[in-house]
């Protein structure tokens, strides 16, 4: 039985050694990052204190509950907490990371920003916060916000792409002149001017990005549908009645999906940095939310805490780099040059 061009396409890819491990340990990181905060936390993920058990990673407890003098939440780096949790029958599982993102270790014995040591494996920051709880949650922000607005702008870039290149004619006419005022927009200056107006948050940067980021995607779209809607099975699909919707859905789009395919990998890099580029600038997420920028900007204040700059840089070269990898692998596996004759 003969494969489906998508199942030839999958088995191009996994011939690509370079992009299918890439890819294998990109998933990896992201599902890893996903469930930061058994992996890296100042709570215990569960406590068994006096015959009771307890889940503080899920909900807030009081120093009373383990023997404290106050109703204020448990600071599980207490000595006199730790010791309480952890002695007798008591016992508490910690994450492997036992710090935050939030985390300021006031029991630390160096001043911040403190150097690797056993105590924090990659050090922490200028206000003490641990480095490596930082770039876990960092990656994760940078990550999810990347997915996000690579769906956005890949749905608005279908959608545009599509209407115009189907209809053609003076809808594409009207369009092209509406997206060439519209991309002529100083996206940066919008963005500070906003900035400044309205309280920063992850929805008010994700959307004000999903204003631009979809433009390119819609100049690929517009071109394959302009190709293929001169196919013959498209004039077989009018002459039988079928509607445009059904047109441009079910037969139209599933062959203009190469370059939508091949845009996701770059449209995420290319998210991940505009969001450090912004965050390093302070025009990005909220204050105190983990940010690779953010890290980028105490390490340029900070240049004798080498350990700030060299981490960051590190995790944000290696995201790019299995992006940019996978990117060219479903490059080639798409590429119907390289199919199987």
């Amino acid at each position: 039985m003969p494969l489906s061009p998508g199942r030839r396409a999958w088995q191009r890819f996994r011939r690509n050694r370079l992009g299918f491990v890439s890819l294998v340990i990109f998933c990896t990181l992201v599902i890893l990052s996903l469930f930061a905060e058994v992996l890296s936390s100042d709570r215990p993920i569960v406590v068994r204190y006096e015959g009771q058990t307890y889940f503080p990673v899920l909900r807030d407890y009081s120093e009373k509950t383990f023997g404290g003098d106050f109703e204020t939440p448990a600071d599980y780096l207490d000595p006199f907490i730790r010791g309480r949790i952890t002695s007798g029958k008591n016992w508490a599982v910690y994450a492997p990371n036992p710090y935050g993102p939030r985390t300021i270790n006031y029991f630390a014995s160096q001043p911040n920003p403190a150097a690797p040591s056993s105590e924090n494996l990659l050090g922490t920051d200028d206000r003490g916060r641990d480095l490596l709880a930082q770039l876990i949650y960092g990656f994760r922000v940078s990550v999810l916000f990347a997915l996000a607005l690579t769906t956005i702008g890949v749905v608005l870039g279908i959608v545009a792409g599509a209407l115009q290149g189907y209809f053609g004619g003076k809808v594409d006419l009207v369009a092209q002149r509406l997206l060439e005022i519209w991309g002529s927009m100083p996206e940066l200056y919008l963005l500070i001017i906003f900035s400044a107006v309205f309280a920063p948050s992850v929805a008010l940067l994700l959307i004000l990005l999903s204003l631009f980021g979809w433009m390119g995607l819609s100049d690929y779209v517009r071109a394959e549908f302009l190709r293929n809607r001169q196919m013959d099975y498209v004039r077989a699909a009018r002459a039988l009645g079928v509607g445009n919707v059904r047109i441009m859905w079910r037969h139209i789009l599933p062959n203009s999906m190469t370059p939508v395919v091949t845009f996701l990998p770059f449209r995420m890099s290319a998210a991940i940095l505009a969001l450090t580029s912004l965050d390093f600038l302070g025009l990005g997420v909220p204050p105190g939310t983990p940010s690779l920028g953010e890290l980028l900007n105490q390490g340029k204040a900070n240049l004798d805490a080498w350990w700030i700059s060299l981490s960051t840089f590190g995790v944000l070269v290696i995201t790019l780099m299995l992006l940019t990898f996978m990117g060219d692998a479903l490059r080639d596996a798409l590429d119907p040059r390289k199919a199987e004759r």
